[in-house]
């Protein structure tokens, strides 16, 4: 059976999105997902007809969801692209949302090739890894999972050639 990594991620914006404190992280938004969509490995992006998802019922809560053939495929996306460059920016424009919602900013879990997680699965995979920690259930970049459950050591990526 062959498996896809799963991931959601949370931010909890300083401002509403429309504010002028966010515009610059609001020009980059579709510049982002265009990467996103192109990169090596990706598969699915959640996507609403709002633009911008609230799934906690809050505006500042921004949401996103995707799905990639690794995690490994995920991690050059998010730390060896131009997707670095905004994460390594996000306290300009997020708070903790640990501090603010007592959630992990990120989750990541396996499903079955072809099937796509949902946004309630999103939400519970989060509070479970809140409070249980890492496991073949939800983990982190930092605790892997293989998609038969094995822990997998934590090898830092080699850096980006080019």
């Amino acid at each position: 059976m062959s498996y896809h990594l799963a991931q959601v991620n949370l931010a909890y914006a300083r401002e509403p999105i429309d504010a002028p404190l966010m515009a610059d992280f609001v020009a980059r938004i579709a510049e982002i997902n265009s990467l996103a969509e192109a990169s090596p490995g990706f598969v699915w992006r959640y996507q609403t007809d709002a633009g911008y998802p609230q799934e906690f019922g809050d505006q500042l809560v921004l949401f996103n969801m995707s799905v990639w053939d690794s995690v490994e495929a995920l991690h050059a996306y998010t730390y060896r692209s131009a997707h670095a460059e905004v994460f390594a920016a996000r306290k300009r424009w997020f708070e903790d949302i640990k501090a603010k919602l007592g959630l992990p900013h990120m989750a990541l879990w396996w499903v079955k090739a072809g099937e796509l997680p949902t946004v309630a699965e999103a939400k519970a995979r989060l509070e479970y890894l809140g409070q249980h920690g890492p496991s073949a259930h939800a983990f982190s970049f930092k605790q892997r999972y293989s998609p038969t459950g094995e822990a997998l050591a934590y090898a830092k990526p080699a850096p980006a050639t080019a």
